[in-house]
């Protein structure tokens, strides 16, 4: 990923020393087999698709994967799978403690596409819609589905293509432990130089939804990984109880209309050294009143521990990015996620306690960075408290859901708020009730750093816990609406969305940029860790 740098947290170098610690242990386990998928270096595996091979391991196994273009179709299969129906996926894996790796991230495809269509091939006649649901539309499917396994690796490959339809589908890999269920049921997940896109946009109700992507999970991390083209986000974690600890490290996002997206995660969460460019809007975490609960989004340290990296009681930590470039209208997007704010680098929608420290964000053309709360009309499962966490407001179907507590600390801004509309700039806020107060230090940029409202760097400099009365900043508010066109419920009805003069990028059309292959390496030694087979000898 071109110009990354920055030191690794101290959780992602524990979450290092567990993986291996892990994997020698594994490696050096007598039960622990190798399963080999295809063909590597003239040397013929037993297992001709990656399923058949998760069917027959056991947990502690590891499954190597050689170069080809895999059109996985569990889906397909009479055999029936744990997930729920409405969830089905090419590859499924629900035994615990097992390592799936493929022996080239660029080379080892797993493919929605038709069976017998070129890789990750855009023709319409050749992508999969998915079989019937019980309504006779096409449910879509999942790419890799890891369902409430604990301690599971996915690594060194492409995923590519798996679309949405009817049913719960379009992410390309998904470790999900309970997908609504409102509880942690996956314990352990690693998600390691993966590539995850789509090359098909044929409309919103088929385009892939999440690149990588966990939920209800806990105890993770993702690195050194690329996803882009999908038309929620590339990377999601979300619904872990706020206990999420969770680290991305070296990842890359593009394309898309979100980068990140994270509802209700908070407790520990780490992202670093990590970038995101040419997406809609780069990184958002947020509340949300559905099935993602509970809510809200609050990065407080599990029982009023302190963390290692801020010394705070803030232990959901950004920190070492670069953001910039994410003025993209031209990207798939649906629902919510369409409605993040074009040119913005960085929004905290409804969040609290999160902090941004040491990044860098640029040429970003509305904002770098946004604190805004979060009006949300969705309703959550008949078994979730309705509005957690929120206010219930007129009309009664909205939870507001308001932000608070969040730092942003000694990050540089430069070029931002170039489209020069009302207040657009390098950083701003919106609150709309008394609550402790955001606050803003140390941050730099070469001409000055521009705020909505202005001077919010020497006003609210200290994150002490004072409570502060609301900004409901109505010049923001206008900006932010007009450019998401999320206009209800932002502004009173019958007023106008766009002060005259506001102009944003407006989509015109869909562009789906190719894996950028070149710059995406493979693992340095795919036979790491891995106990002697006869592809590593």
């Amino acid at each position: 990923m071109p110009g990354i740098g920055g030191v690794c947290s101290r959780a992602a170098v524990a979450a290092a020393i567990v993986l291996v610690l892990v994997g020698v242990l594994g490696a050096g386990a007598a039960s622990a087999n190798v399963l080999l998928v295809g063909t590597y270096n003239g040397v013929a595996g037993k297992y001709s698709s990656i399923q058949a091979a998760v069917d027959h391991a056991k947990s502690g196994d590891w499954i190597l994967v050689a170069p080809g273009d895999y059109h996985e179709r569990a889906d397909y299969q009479p055999k029936p799978r744990p997930q729920p129906a409405n969830e089905p996926a090419g590859v499924v894996i629900s035994t615990p403690n097992l390592h799936l790796r493929g022996m080239d991230r660029n080379g080892v495809i797993v493919d929605g596409t038709r069976p017998g269509s070129p890789p990750c091939s855009k023709l319409a006649a050749d992508q999969d819609f998915g079989r019937a649901g019980a309504d006779g539309t096409p449910l879509g499917r999942n790419g890799i589905l890891v369902w409430k396994a604990n301690n599971t690796w996915v690594e060194n490959m492409t995923v590519c293509n798996f679309l949405h339809g009817s049913g719960n589908t379009g992410n390309e890999v998904w470790w999900n432990g309970g997908d609504g269920g409102g509880q942690i049921d996956l314990n352990g997940f690693w998600g390691n130089y993966l590539n995850a896109t789509s090359t098909y946009y044929g409309g919103e109700s088929t385009a892939a939804s999440y690149g990588i992507f966990a939920s209800d999970s806990t105890n993770g991390s993702f690195n050194y990984s690329y996803a882009s083209n999908m038309n929620d986000s590339n990377y999601y974690v979300g619904a872990c109880q706020q206990q999420c600890d969770t680290t991305l490290s070296h990842v890359w996002s593009q394309y898309s209309s979100l980068g990140y997206s994270g509802t209700n995660s908070g407790g520990t969460l780490v992202v670093e050294n990590s970038e995101f460019d040419h997406n809609q809007d780069g990184f958002d975490t947020n509340s949300q009143n559905n099935d993602d609960w509970p809510s809200p989004q609050d990065g407080s340290c599990p029982n009023g521990a302190t963390s290692p990296i801020t010394g705070t009681h803030s232990c959901w930590v950004f920190m070492n990015n670069y953001v910039h470039d994410n003025n993209n209208p031209n990207v798939p997007g649906a629902g919510v996620a369409s409605a993040g704010p074009v040119g913005t680098g960085m929004t905290i929608s409804g969040g609290r306690n999160d902090t941004v420290i040491g990044n860098r964000f640029e040429n970003n053309g509305a904002w770098g960075v946004l604190f805004l709360p979060y009006p949300d009309t969705e309703t959550p499962p008949p078994d979730a408290p309705n509005c957690q966490g929120g206010i219930v407001s007129n009309p009664s179907n909205l939870c507001l859901y308001d932000d608070w507590g969040n730092a942003l600390l000694n990050n540089s801004f430069a070029n931002n708020g170039f489209f020069g509309n009302d207040t657009n700039g390098d950083f701003g806020e919106i609150t709309e009730t008394a609550a402790p107060t955001n606050c803003f230090n140390g941050n730099t940029d070469p001409r000055g750093v521009t705020s909505s409202p202005p001077g919010l760097q020497g006003e609210k400099p200290v994150c002490n816990g004072q409570v502060v009365p609301p900004d409901t900043n109505p010049e923001l508010t206008n900006q932010v609406a007009c450019d998401s066109q999320f206009f209800a419920p932002l502004v009173p009805t019958g007023s106008e969305p766009c002060t005259p003069g506001s102009n944003y990028p407006r989509k015109t059309h869909v562009d789906m940029p190719p894996l950028p292959t070149s710059q995406l390496p493979s693992m340095t030694n795919p036979c790491a860790d891995v106990p002697k087979n006869p592809w590593c000898p």
